[in-house]
C-alpha cells in the first residue's frame, strides 16, 4: 500500500515542479514583455522630448538670429518690416524715437544747414546770415574751376561739390566749371529793377509791370541762387574751347553729375520733362521754374537719398514730411537714415526731440514752419 501511495505522490511532485517551471518561465518571459514594452515606452517618450527640444532650439535659434539681424541693422523689432536687399524707406509716423532727449536750439544757428526751402513763394528769411559764405576759389586753394573767384557757397556746399568733382575725375571726367553762386539781395534786387525797366514800356498797370518781370526773374530774397547752397556747372578749358561746345547735360561729365550727384547730398534743383535726364519727370508745376538751369543745390546726403529714391523735388520733399513726419531709410537692410519733421513756426529759440542712439544728427530749418533732423547711422 505504501508503494502505491509513493508511485502516486511522485507524478503530482512531477506535475507541481512542472507547474512552477512553466510559471516561471512565464513570469520570466511576462517580466521582459513589461520590461521591453516599458523600455520602449520610455524610448519613444525621449524621442518626443529630444524632438521638442531640438524644435525649441532651432525656435530660439531662428528668433535669436532675427534679433541679432534686426540689432545689426539698427532697427528697432517693433519697427515694419524693412527690405534686405537695395533701398527701402519706412513710415515710422505713428512710433516714437528711441532714447528720446530734447535741445533747446536758436533758429539763427540751423538755418544754413541745407534744407531752408527758398522759391518764389517762401523767401529767405530776414535771420538770414551770410558771413560764413566763401569763396569757392580760395576756399579749395583753386582745386575748383570757378568763374572768378568772386563765386561764392556755404562751406558745407562747397566740401560736397569738391567730393563728387574728385569723384569724377577718378573717371576721367574733368573740365568742370562754375559759372555762379552765391547772388546777394541787393545783387538779385539789380537783376530784378533791371528786367522791370525793360518792361515798363509795356505795362501801364504796376502789379502786373512786377508780375511779367518776376516771371523772368526771381523777386529778390526768393531766388535759388539768394540760399548760399546752389550753384550752376558747366565745361570749360582755357586750352580748348570745343570742351564747351556740347550741351553740358549731354556731356559724360553732365550725365555723370547728373546720376550720381545726390550721392554726396546735391540734388539737380529744377527738373524738367527728359532734362537733364531722359525720362525725368517734369517738376515745374512745384519749383516755379521752367528754364533749363544747370543747378544743383546742397541739401544733405540723407535727404539727397530720399529725395532720389522717391523721384521728389525739394517742395515735394519737404511736403511728404509734412505728411510722413517720421522716416527710416535703409541700405541692404541696414538703417542708414531716420529723419523726422518735427513744426515749430516762427518760434525761436524752441525745443527739438532727437535720439541718442544715432551716431549724428544735423537739424535744419525748412522755411515752412518746420524743423527737419536726419540722424545718420
Amino acid at each position: 500500500m505504501s508503494n502505491q501511495k509513493k508511485s502516486k505522490a511522485v507524478p503530482v511532485v512531477i506535475i507541481l515542479t512542472v507547474l512552477m517551471a512553466a510559471l516561471c518561465v512565464g513570469c520570466f518571459f511576462a517580466d521582459d514583455a513589461i520590461r521591453s514594452y516599458h523600455d520602449d515606452k520610455l524610448a519613444k517618450e525621449q524621442a518626443a522630448v529630444e524632438a521638442r527640444n531640438i524644435e525649441a532650439d532651432q525656435e530660439y535659434a531662428a528668433a535669436l538670429a532675427r534679433f541679432q539681424a534686426e540689432t545689426v541693422s539698427g532697427a528697432n523689432l517693433a519697427w515694419p518690416d524693412h527690405a534686405n536687399e537695395g533701398w527701402d524707406i519706412i513710415d515710422l509716423t505713428t512710433y516714437p524715437l528711441e532714447s528720446p532727449y530734447t535741445q533747446t536750439m536758436y533758429r539763427s544757428d540751423i538755418m544754413n544747414n541745407g534744407m531752408l526751402l527758398v522759391n518764389q513763394w517762401h523767401s529767405r528769411p530776414d535771420l538770414f546770415d551770410e558771413t560764413l559764405i566763401s569763396s569757392i576759389g580760395k576756399y579749395t586753394g583753386g582745386k575748383i574751376q570757378v568763374q572768378d573767384y568772386n563765386v561764392m557757397l556755404f562751406p558745407v556746399a562747397i566740401e560736397a561739390l569738391q567730393a563728387a568733382l574728385a569723384d569724377a575725375e577718378t573717371e576721367g571726367l574733368t573740365h568742370y566749371m562754375v559759372s555762379e553762386g552765391y547772388r546777394t539781395w541787393d545783387t538779385q534786387n539789380n537783376y530784378f529793377q533791371s528786367k522791370v525797366k525793360k518792361l515798363e514800356s509795356k505795362y501801364e498797370d504796376e502789379e502786373e509791370l512786377i508780375a511779367a518781370a518776376k516771371k523772368e526773374v526771381n523777386y529778390p530774397g526768393t531766388s535759388e541762387f539768394n540760399s548760399g547752397m546752389s550753384f550752376t556747372l558747366r565745361l570749360y578749358d582755357k586750352t580748348d574751347a570745343s570742351v564747351g561746345s556740347p550741351k553740358y547735360s549731354t556731356t559724360a561729365q553732365g550725365k555723370w553729375m547728373n546720376e550720381n550727384c545726390w550721392k554726396y547730398g546735391l540734388i539737380f534743383r529744377f527738373p524738367l520733362a527728359d532734362w537733364p535726364l531722359e525720362g525725368t519727370a517734369d517738376k515745374s508745376f512745384k519749383t516755379g521754374i521752367s528754364t533749363e538751369l544747370n543747378l544743383y543745390r546742397y541739401v544733405g546726403t540723407g535727404h539727397a537719398t530720399v529725395m532720389h529714391i522717391l523721384d521728389l523735388c525739394m517742395e515735394e520733399y519737404i511736403e511728404y514730411l509734412e505728411e510722413h513726419n517720421h522716416i527710416a531709410v535703409f541700405e541692404n537692410g541696414k538703417l542708414k537714415y531716420e529723419i523726422v519733421r518735427q513744426y515749430v513756426g516762427d518760434a525761436d529759440p524752441f525745443t527739438v526731440n532727437l535720439t541718442g542712439k544715432a551716431n549724428n544728427f544735423v537739424s535744419s530749418l525748412d522755411n515752412m514752419g518746420g524743423v527737419i533732423t536726419v540722424f545718420e547711422y
